[in-house]
C-alpha cells in the first residue's frame, strides 16, 4: 500500500472551491500526502489553467462564480476524456448527482464531506490512471505525419511502409501522445509504462527515447525534448 501510494505522489491536482477556508483544509490536507494542488475560487480562472498547465486530477466544486462547476467539467472534459474529476457540493439531490456523472464526473461528493475519503478517492483514481487502467480505449493517433497504431504495434510515416514497434516502445508512444505538448515527470513515465521508477527502468527509458526520436525524426515538426531535472515533453510544432 505504501509503495503505491508513494508511486502518486507528487501528482499535480485542480482544486476549485470558492469557500476560501475549505480550500486551505482541504489544499493543506492534499499536499501533506504529498499531491501538488493548485487552487482556484472561480471557475474561469481554473480553466484558464488548465488549458496552460497539466494536471492530473481535478476536484471540483459545483457552485462556482463566473463558471460552475458543471460547465467547467464539460469544458474540461472536451479537452481531456482521462482526467479524473470529483465534484464536491451541498446539493444531495439524486438528479444533481446524475447530471454531475453524466458530464463524466468519476465521483460526487456531498459537503459537509471526509477529507481522509476525499484523499483516499484521489489516490484510487489516479492508482487506475497511473496503472493504464481508465477507459483510455483510443489506439490509432496522429501524429504530425505519422500514423501509430498502437493495437498493432505499427507506426508509418505518410504512405511508405510501417515501422514495427516492440510493446513497450508502444506504450511508451502511446503514453506520450496521450499527453502531447505536457512536460512529463521521469518518474511518472516510469510508473505509467514500466510500473517502477528504479536506476534499471530509468536506464531503459533513455535508450527507448532515443528510439523514438529515431522512429519520428522524418517530420521535424515532431520533438521529443529533454526537460532539464524534470523529465520529457513530445511537441508537435507547425
Amino acid at each position: 500500500m505504501n509503495n503505491q501510494i508513494e508511486k502518486i505522489s507528487g501528482a499535480r491536482i485542480m482544486l476549485v472551491e470558492d469557500d476560501m477556508n475549505l480550500s486551505y483544509v482541504t489544499r493543506d490536507n492534499l499536499e501533506k500526502h504529498g499531491f501538488k494542488v493548485a487552487a482556484f475560487e472561480d471557475g474561469e480562472s481554473a480553466l484558464e489553467a488548465f488549458h496552460k498547465e497539466p494536471f492530473d486530477l481535478c476536484i471540483l466544486d459545483v457552485m462556482l462564480p463566473k463558471l460552475d462547476g458543471f460547465s467547467l467539467a464539460k469544458e474540461i472534459r472536451d479537452k481531456n476524456d482521462n482526467i479524473p474529476i470529483i465534484f464536491l457540493t451541498a446539493k444531495s439531490l439524486k438528479e444533481d448527482r446524475i447530471a454531475g456523472l453524466r458530464l463524466g464526473a468519476d465521483d460526487y461528493m456531498t459537503k459537509p464531506f471526509s477529507i481522509e475519503e476525499l484523499i483516499l478517492k484521489a489516490e484510487i483514481f489516479l492508482r487506475r490512471t497511473r496503472a493504464g487502467h481508465p477507459a483510455l480505449q483510443k489506439n490509432i493517433f496522429t501524429i504530425g505525419q505519422y500514423r501509430f497504431d498502437f493495437q498493432e504495434l505499427l507506426l508509418q510515416y505518410k504512405d511508405e511502409s510501417s515501422e514495427n514497434l516492440t510493446q513497450k516502445e508502444a506504450e511508451l508512444l502511446k503514453y506520450f501522445c496521450l499527453n502531447l505538448n505536457k512536460a512529463l515527470k521521469r518518474e511518472d513515465i516510469l510508473n505509467a509504462v514500466w510500473g517502477d521508477d528504479d536506476y534499471f527502468a530509468g536506464r531503459s527509458l533513455d535508450v527507448f527515447i532515443s528510439r523514438l526520436r529515431k522512429y519520428l525524426s522524418k517530420d521535424k515538426n515532431i520533438r521529443i525534448e529533454n526537460i532539464h531535472s524534470h523529465g520529457f515533453r513530445m511537441e508537435l510544432g507547425e
